[in-house]
């Protein structure tokens, strides 16, 4: 009975070690996903950085990205992170505090990402605004959007951005990218694009 109880018991200890290590398996790959986002993730007007100096008072701090695309941070003052990568930030900020610190030891994280949006209107079922920390397709968005209603014109989708001060509409083969075809075409959105899907003529 000894026997069998010690048996039991092991067995017991080894799944609960076994659930332990898929746990810390699945947190790393977690963390791992998250850093690989931040390194290729390009800031933009609104998302929230996490900036640290190591063993420096002071200098660990959630800073906003404003509508500039500028950020400010002590002894660095402003730096322009529109369009940049947490890892670039990273070495503007310790390259100007380089002068003042020796040997800093800085990290730079996205820890929200609200300034990459972009709306899905028209002939979805989900309409509305999609705050997305990826690069995101105009058939992924229109996946989040809950998918096209019976109603939409698949034909005449079409893609508004902003090109510095015009607007230009970027048509979407909706028709070729679900057969398959055309998928250069089903391009990446930019924060701030629109998707509109029309609604079908009855005639």
């Amino acid at each position: 009975m000894l026997r069998k109880n010690a048996v039991v018991g092991f067995r017991a200890r080894r799944s609960g070690v076994s659930r332990l290590a898929s746990a810390f398996f699945a947190a790393a790959c977690v963390f791992g996903a998250a850093q690989a986002a931040d390194t290729d993730y390009t800031v933009n007007p609104g998302d929230v950085l996490q900036i640290t100096v190591w063993k420096e008072d002071g200098l660990d701090r959630e800073v906003l990205v404003l509508p500039d695309g500028k950020i400010s941070f002590p002894l660095v003052g402003d730096i322009n992170a529109r369009g940049c990568t947490a890892l670039q930030i990273r070495d503007e900020v310790k390259a100007k505090l380089s002068s003042m610190i020796r040997d800093p030891y800085v990290t730079v994280s996205v820890k929200a990402a609200l300034g990459n949006v972009v709306n899905v209107i028209g002939q979805v079922a989900k309409p509305g605004e999609q705050i997305v920390g990826r690069r995101v397709t105009v058939m992924q968005a229109l996946s989040q959007a809950g998918g096209l209603t019976p109603y939409a014109s698949e034909s005449r989708i079409i893609v508004i951005r902003r090109d510095g001060d015009r607007q230009v509409a970027i048509p979407f083969p909706y028709d070729d990218v679900v057969r398959g075809e055309s998928l250069d075409q089903d391009i990446v959105l930019a924060p701030g694009d629109v998707v509109v899907v029309p609604t079908a003529s009855l005639f």
